[in-house]
């Protein structure tokens, strides 16, 4: 009858050892726990910011009123416009917060729109959490310093309720798709954050070349299409009405922005940042650098890959460190 509390007894030691609980900071296998912490903390802190820290009004009045062209029956590009300019995201940005223009009293309750992004950072960190859960090479102490210790986080989210962390959440439901090899539905999802905010166009790219890798030709092209088609019934009723239009707002890449609003290029000089040769610098530069991790980086990962015109799909799943 000894045994057993022998053997209780050294799981208790090795409890209390320090062994034990390094596991849980610095081993990437064991970061459920947390997770689970800092989800919790994450809770505690977002309902903190949004009753001590004053909102800080950017472009929420705007979006209403933008969407709201759209609720008094205008579904004319051209003719839809708010504070800050006229309306230059996608449909289905106007779909979302439209939404969230009949949950907040015509965008009047602030608070509550607070606490709706609140909740959408929750869920956004919960699928951020599946994604590296998946990965297994972040260590449990690095997840501390992605959530809890960023201001600008939280700012973005429930201080500021601009529409990046709607896109960009759809962006990390399709990352953990393609880590659970569904490419079907997370070029879907994809296709919604695009579809919300043109910039997840940015992730094109590296996931055009995973498609290319894992569905060869044939499979890309079904996939792009899904992406193709969603765009278009998302945009179907402003397409019918000004098709032109719809396109040259929503979609415009030549889309001139104020030098009063810029960060990172605040060194630079208003007329340089204006010229047009200088927007024309960055776009190739842009370019070149894509080409250059494509070869360097990207193209090392699939060294067995021969990268051609036709290409036939990968027999097996991408790894999870091949994807991210």
């Amino acid at each position: 009858m000894a045994a057993p509390r022998r053997s209780t007894w050294k799981r208790y030691k090795d409890m209390l050892s320090v062994q034990y609980w390094s596991k849980f900071i610095f081993d990437p296998g064991h970061s459920l726990l947390a997770m689970i912490c800092l989800l919790a903390a994450e809770v505690v802190i977002n309902l903190f910011v949004i009753q001590r820290i004053k909102y800080t009004e950017i472009d929420w009045v705007a979006y209403m009123q933008e969407v709201g062209g759209v609720v008094n029956g205008s579904y004319d590009y051209m003719t839809l416009k708010g504070d800050t300019g006229p309306l230059v995201y996608p449909a289905g940005f106007v779909y979302i917060f439209t939404a969230l223009y009949y949950m907040t009293e015509k965008g009047i309750n602030i608070v509550l729109a607070q606490y709706i992004f609140a909740a959408l950072y929750v869920i956004s960190l919960v699928v951020i959490f599946d994604i590296y859960r998946q990965v297994k090479q972040v260590p449990p102490y690095v997840l501390f310093f992605m959530c809890c210790a960023s201001y600008r986080i939280h700012s973005i989210y429930i201080l500021r309720l601009f529409n990046d962390p709607v896109a960009m959440l759809f962006l990390y439901i399709a990352v953990d798709l393609f880590l659970r090899d569904r490419w079907s539905w997370g070029c879907l999802l994809f296709s919604f954050g695009v579809g919300v905010k043109m910039n997840v166009l940015l992730f094109a790219p590296a996931l055009l070349m995973l498609l290319i890798v894992r569905h060869g030709t044939v499979g890309s092209i079904k996939h792009l299409t899904i992406c193709a088609a969603s765009q278009v019934l998302m945009g179907l009723p402003f397409l019918v009405v000004n098709p032109v239009g719809y396109l040259v707002r929503s979609f415009n890449l030549g889309r001139q922005f104020f030098f009063i609003w810029t960060v990172n290029w605040r060194f630079l000089s208003e007329e340089i940042f204006l010229s047009r040769y200088f927007h024309l610098l960055l776009l190739v530069t842009h370019v070149v650098v894509l080409l250059l991790f494509f070869w360097f980086k990207w193209k090392r990962l699939f060294p067995e890959t021969q990268f051609q015109l036709w290409m036939k799909p990968s027999e097996s799943a991408l790894s999870p460190t091949h994807i991210l």
